[in-house]
């Protein structure tokens, strides 16, 4: 009997926490494009972005570009180098009147390109 109150009770909490990281993962990948965005939100949105965009590079490049020493130099510096090139079209748009994305900002550039090279780093042959 206990042992069914707990498979009962275990199944709804497993349900439970599933269906909300689900919810939370769907409502995060259209924050980045609302007008007021929970910034956390908006963050968590594109670091899921951009595993898919590493997952899906994997599709067409599955091997490696370089050897494993420049691999982690490329993890650590590549991410910093979009950011700031992300910050400066933001910079551009801004400066000629359009509107900027969120991925204009140096902090969203940063996550999203960080989370392609996680997937790509850890996965690629």
């Amino acid at each position: 009997m206990i042992e069914f109150i707990f498979e009962v009770f275990g199944e709804l909490l497993l349900q439970a926490i599933g269906e909300t990281l689900i919810q939370t993962g769907f409502r995060s990948l259209g924050e980045p494009f609302r007008r007021q965005p929970n910034p956390w939100l908006a963050a968590f949105g594109f670091v899921l972005f951009g595993t898919v965009l590493g997952g899906l590079s994997l599709l067409i490049f599955p091997n490696n570009f370089a050897a494993e020493t420049w691999r982690i130099a490329n993890l650590l510096i590549t991410p910093i180098l979009v950011g700031g090139l992300m910050m400066l079209i933001g910079a551009w748009r801004a400066k000629r009147g359009e509107p900027t994305l969120r991925i204009d900002k140096f902090s969203y550039g940063y996550l999203f390109a960080l989370a392609l090279g996680l997937v790509r780093y850890f996965f690629a042959n």
